[in-house]
């Protein structure tokens, strides 16, 4: 390999470009128009416009980002994590024309990619399972089926993707249809296919899962264990390795399934073998991700292995320099640095950080996606950084967290850093020896989220709006930016296009705003329709996560805005007005 074509934005492709420096080779960056000036783009040797702002003309866009290769003379592709990292047609087509796949072979992504396919995988070298459907299902009818034959809660799961997008855990008969309708939707959002598939759901449990690295020719070795119980909306907020609370048969089944299903395939490259573990201490494989994880600095950290540099040796034909499970060195902890209000439900919030101060000393990393100034778009994923702090044990890997939580400083929007200062003093968290939090600790057990809401500007006031646009300069799109107010000459007390109004529930009693920048993706309450107070009526989508909108009083609803129409903040999306 000599030049590496990064398909993908943030965080990861910082690390990924650092990654080919460290290893001699050239990196190039891609970016959508929103991400013009993104850190990613700047830290890379050179840079590439896709052209276009959403991610299913940008970096979902197969032909786009091998054009991109071609035209910038590179001859790899590292996809990262998320977009099309577990796409085993696009792995196939940067095979096929010529250039090196830095990831698992497309045979091995569409075995286990396939996570129907994968439970068969496991089924057949002893890995232990929970009751699940032979494949996806044809329609709600089929799931209806399994609850009634295996009993709820189930989980509705996406078979193509992860990163908790398209899953829906129900506990009541009369709500699977629409979890099942939102499963699909989502699914084809965030991975561009709907297929879905239904297993039983373990209550409370912890989240456990084994770093492979494989040499592509049936070679699997086992890096380490991570726990990564600490979730919202099934996404993963804070992540550990090793594995904390294991009793040593309960490791040695996670190690060994994970083995043992990499090796079935000829496993090339890195990834992630993932498992339930019930109150009860029932281990069951969950699913298999055929890329690196976010939380791959924690395994990094503790065995001193550079995951990616592993990658690429690989796929550089050349052996791993990993040749068994390395003894864990100490304790680490990830805290995902999401641009989210904790105290509102973990509503993404996006914008420009205006202040990025990040913590030192030792055993402090911090992988960045953005610095002051990086502007945060509402299309893509929420992370904006994550903090890895390490320690000799445990103990003392969460009073080097709890000194470097309070040294990050980020303004500008809202982040969940409010609720990693807390949650590393919450007994719960921290206790050593006991079963500790679970997948669905933040949402039945954690009693002070609302403590934490970030306060909201005054209503109706908005930033000053600037009109971008981009120059192509030297293989760089440089961004320029004007304030709308100087376009507008003439046209004085025009609002900035996509600001908030300053009506709202405050001013107008029948107003029914948006909670959150996105996208309306449909009204789940017709024109017309009486409403009572609490009803769902609407979904937005912003940054990969799907809001529910509510009425906020009883009434006829009255749309305002139409599906598939973008939302700023706070703007009017209905009335609901007296009936009658």
């Amino acid at each position: 390999m000599k030049k590496v074509l990064i398909a993908n934005r943030g965080e990861i492709a910082v690390r990924i470009a650092r990654a080919c420096a460290d290893y001699g080779v050239g990196s190039v960056a891609v970016h959508s128009d929103p991400d013009a000036d993104a850190l990613h783009v700047r830290v890379a040797d050179e840079a590439w416009g896709l052209g276009g702002a959403s991610p299913a003309e940008t970096y979902l866009d197969a032909g786009k980002l091998l054009a991109a290769a071609r035209a910038s003379g590179a001859d790899a592709v590292h996809p990262g994590y998320g977009f099309l990292s577990e796409s085993a047609e696009f792995a196939r087509r940067v095979e096929e024309a010529g250039l090196f796949w830095i990831g698992p072979s497309p045979e091995s992504i569409e075995a286990l990619g396939d996570k129907t396919t994968a439970r068969r995988i496991a089924t057949s070298v002893g890995a232990p399972l929970v009751a699940g459907t032979p494949g996806p299902v044809a329609g709600v009818e089929e799931v209806l089926a399994f609850a009634d034959e295996h009993g709820l809660p189930i989980a509705i799961k996406a078979a193509f993707g992860g990163g908790g997008r398209g899953l829906r855990v129900v506990h009541r008969r009369e709500d699977v249809r629409d979890a099942f309708d939102a499963a699909v939707r989502e699914a084809v959002t965030a991975f561009g296919r709907g297929e879905c598939f239904v297993e039983q759901y373990l209550e409370r449990p912890r989240h456990v899962e084994a770093q492979v690295l494989g040499d592509g020719r049936g070679g699997v070795v086992v890096v380490g264990t991570r726990d990564c119980s600490l979730q919202r909306r099934h996404q993963k907020l804070v992540e550990e390795a090793p594995a904390p609370f294991l009793t040593a048969e309960q490791h040695h089944l996670v190690v060994t399934a994970a083995r043992d299903v990499c090796a079935a395939v000829s496993y090339r490259g890195a990834g992630t073998v993932e498992f339930l573990v019930g109150t009860a201490g029932t281990v069951s494989f969950l699913e298999v991700n055929t890329r690196l994880q976010v939380e791959h600095p924690v395994t990094e950290e503790t065995t001193g292995v550079d995951l990616v540099r592993q990658q690429l040796l690989v796929a550089d034909g050349l052996p791993l320099e990993v040749t068994g499970t390395p003894e864990p060195r100490g304790h680490a902890f990830e805290f995902r640095l999401n641009a989210e209000d904790p105290g509102r439900g973990f509503l993404p919030t996006p914008g420009t950080v205006t202040r990025f101060d990040v913590p030192g000393g030792r055993g402090v990393r911090v992988d960045s996606g953005v610095v002051a100034g990086s502007v945060v778009p509402g299309r893509y994923d929420s992370l904006l950084a994550k903090l890895v702090v390490t320690g000799r044990d445990r103990p003392e890997a969460l009073r080097r967290a709890r000194r470097a939580l309070a040294e990050l400083a980020v303004e500008g929007v809202s982040t969940v850093l409010p609720f990693h200062r807390r949650v590393v003093e919450d007994p719960a968290f921290t206790a050593e020896g006991s079963f500790g939090v679970h997948t669905r600790w933040i949402e039945t057990e954690c009693a002070w989220l609302d403590e934490l809401a970030a306060p909201r500007p005054p209503e109706g006031e908005a930033e000053e709006e600037v009109v971008r646009t981009w120059v192509e300069l030297d293989g760089r799109r440089v961004r320029l930016g004007l304030p709308a107010a100087l376009l507008r000459a003439g046209s004085p007390g025009t609002p900035p296009a996509g600001a908030a109004p300053a009506s709202g529930p405050g001013s107008d009693p029948a107003v029914l705003t948006a909670p959150v920048a996105g996208t309306l993706l449909h009204w789940t309450a017709q024109d017309g329709a009486e409403v009572r107070a609490g009803d769902p009526v609407a979904v937005v989508e912003a940054m990969k996560m799907e809001t529910v909108v509510s009425a906020h009083a009883d009434g006829v609803l009255r749309v305002s805005v139409a599906a598939g129409e973008a939302c700023a903040a706070g703007a009017e999306l209905a009335r609901i007005t007296a009936a009658g």
